[in-house]
């Protein structure tokens, strides 16, 4: 059985197959492809991005930074149905304490109603809101995980360019 090549899920059936790689589907493969552009990025243009990342103004609430990835952790369940998930979000602390606070607060309402995951996992996801809430951070030095972000960003952009670029000349040759 093949792994995926982003997102390393087993790949039973079909998928995407591109230079001797294998990925579960588009979405991954566009992922991995973003994922590898990223990594030829120049050191210099990354840290000046990220740099103006986290010191611009909130994504969210327009509010001054600093600005930085928070993640949210959700889970809803019903009867044999679980759900849950990880949403990292580029905002100013107190957009991602918001959030997180309103994760920790649906997780504790909506997460317990699935057996077994509900149980199981409720706890996980309610620590782990609460642990971001009161998570230390650095104001003045930017995560590894807002570098990681504005790497993809950049990479996913300058693939965005080049096919409109391609698509023009190709319609220019038309």
């Amino acid at each position: 059985m093949a792994k995926c090549a982003f997102c390393s899920s087993t790949v039973l059936f079909g998928g995407v197959k591109e230079e001797g790689q294998r990925f579960c589907n588009e979405d991954c493969y566009r992922n991995g492809v973003t994922m590898a552009v990223s990594h030829e990025l120049p050191a210099d243009e990354v840290r000046n991005a990220v740099a103006q990342v986290h010191g611009g103004p909130c994504p969210r609430c327009e509010g001054s930074g600093p600005i930085d990835v928070t993640t949210t952790y959700k889970i809803w369940s019903l009867v044999l149905m679980s759900s849950w998930r990880s949403d990292p979000e580029i905002c100013c602390r107190s957009c991602g304490r918001k959030s997180q606070a309103w994760g920790l607060f649906s997780s504790l309402l909506l997460g317990w109603w699935g057996f077994p995951w509900g149980l199981i996992m409720t706890p996980v996801q309610v620590f782990r809101n609460a642990a971001g809430l009161f998570r230390d951070y650095d104001p003045y030095t930017p995560s590894e995980e807002l570098e990681s972000s504005v790497r993809l960003i950049i990479a996913a952009d300058l693939i965005a360019d080049a096919q409109a670029q391609a698509q023009a000349e190709a319609s220019a040759a038309s």
